[in-house]
C-alpha cells in the first residue's frame, strides 16, 4: 500500500515484482497504489503467472481497466451464463494488439496470460467490497484443485483459440 499522498513506480518495482511473482503460491504479486480498502479510486501494480488462477468474477456498479505494462494476455468476456462474449487480445510493446482496456460495465471476466508474466497496471472505482464480487458459477471454484482448475483453463483457452 501507499504509504503517502505521493506514489511512484518505476523499473525496479516492476523487476521486483516480476522476480516476486515465482515465490508466490497464488502466482499473484501485487504494489497498491492506494492507501486503504476505502479509498474512492484503486491503482495497483500486479504481477501473474500463467498458472495463476484467476477465477471469472465481476464487480458490481464498477469500471476496471488494464495497461499492460510487461506481457501479453486474453481478457475474457463471459455473459452470466458463461458463454464467451467477448475476447480482448493485450500486448505490452505491440503495434498490432491493444496494450489497455476499460471495462465500464459489469460483466465476468478472467485472464489468459500468454506470456512467461504478466504485470498490468489495473485502475478501478473503490471502495474495495469482498461481497460485492460475484464469481460465475460456470467455472470452479478456487478450491477445487489443481486438475479441475487447470482442466477448466486448458478448455477455455481452447475456446478462444477456435473463435474467429
Amino acid at each position: 500500500m501507499a504509504l503517502g499522498p505521493i506514489a511512484a513506480i518505476g523499473c525496479d518495482e516492476i523487476e521486483f515484482l516480476r522476480r516476486e511473482v515465482y515465490r508466490n503460491e497464488k502466482g499473484r504479486v501485487r504494489i497498491n497504489l492506494h492507501s486503504e480498502n476505502a479509498d474512492p479510486l484503486h491503482e495497483m501494480f500486479i504481477a501473474m503467472r500463467p498458472d495463476s488462477y484467476i477465477r471469472p468474477h465481476k464487480h458490481l456498479n464498477k469500471s476496471e481497466a488494464f495497461h499492460i505494462i510487461y506481457g501479453e494476455a486474453d481478457i475474457i468476456i463471459f455473459e452470466d451464463d458463461g458463454r464467451i462474449r467477448e475476447v480482448v487480445h493485450l500486448a505490452s510493446g505491440s503495434s498490432i494488439k491493444a496494450f489497455y482496456y476499460r471495462m465500464s460495465k459489469s460483466f465476468f471476466h478472467t485472464l489468459v496470460i500468454r506470456s512467461d508474466v504478466l504485470v498490468v497496471h489495473e485502475i478501478t472505482n473503490g471502495p474495495f467490497i469482498n461481497d460485492a464480487t460475484i464469481f460465475g458459477d460456470f467455472a470452479p471454484d478456487a478450491s477445487s484443485g489443481f486438475n479441475v482448475i487447470s482442466a477448466w483453463q486448458n478448455e477455455l483457452a481452447d475456446r478462444v483459440r477456435q473463435m474467429p
